[in-house]
């Protein structure tokens, strides 16, 4: 069963720098849309308030893998304009990711306490600075948690672009596949399921420090938390 382990392993990593760029570039599309979006959702204008629900709604309620094909072979005809594949899955992980980042940055808003605002406008600050030196530095660290999940997500979304062959690991997984006997087809999918999970790792790894700094920023103690629970987006 595991003859062509060395062979199975090193076409899986050929597509392991694809995955990566499309989940840095993903998370990175995401964050911006996410405060940019879950701002938007609190602004006192309702036509801003309107469009950026139709655009929460509109990609948390269809499927990537369509919103992939829009992208890649719907717009070229309307537009002209061809994105490259991994491109276009950064585009769509980003937008479908950052809808869903909007609601967490708006419920992490909102979550301030109202004695924080009320001590702001107490201080003279304008509504800018008061979001900026207030209320934002305490939102943010109640959102860390839930980031870690939506970008572990993200990264798990980067197997649907396998659809548009933007060259990450399940689509050199597939690829290999054919070549190879039933019996060798399990070291494909344990070999992929730990890279995924090891990049979910790092991830996990990553946020939870961030927790740690911007809980200190705040004069708080951070959190305890098991080994369990330092996988458990992994789970989602």
């Amino acid at each position: 069963m595991f003859d062509n382990i060395g062979l199975i392993f090193t076409s899986l990593m050929r597509g392991l720098p694809a995955t990566v760029l499309a989940t840095v570039g993903g998370i990175a599309l995401t964050v911006v849309l996410s405060f940019v979006a879950g701002l938007a959702l609190l602004a006192p204008s309702r036509t801003v308030r309107f469009f950026t629900r139709v655009y929460v709604e509109g990609f948390r309620g269809t499927s990537e893998v369509v919103q992939l094909f829009w992208i890649v072979f719907v717009l070229p005809v309307l537009v002209g304009f061809e994105f490259i594949p991994l491109v276009a899955g950064i585009i769509v992980l980003g937008l479908n990711h950052g809808a869903y980042g909007a609601e967490i940055v708006r419920g992490a808003v909102q979550a301030v306490p109202q004695p924080q605002h009320e001590g702001a406008i107490a201080l003279s600050l304008g509504p800018v600075d008061r979001m900026v030196r207030v209320v934002l530095p305490q939102a943010v660290v109640e959102m860390l948690p839930s980031f870690n999940n939506l970008f572990i997500q993200l990264l798990k979304g980067t197997a649907l672009l396998y659809f548009i062959s933007a060259g990450e690991i399940t689509e050199r997984g597939q690829l290999l596949a054919p070549a190879l006997p039933i019996s060798q087809l399990v070291p494909i999918y344990v070999l992929e399921l730990l890279i995924y999970l090891l990049l979910a790792v790092l991830i996990t790894i990553g946020m939870r420090w961030l927790e740690r700094v911007g809980a200190r920023k705040l004069g708080r103690r951070p959190a305890r938390r098991g080994r369990s629970t330092a996988l458990a987006g992994t789970a989602t």
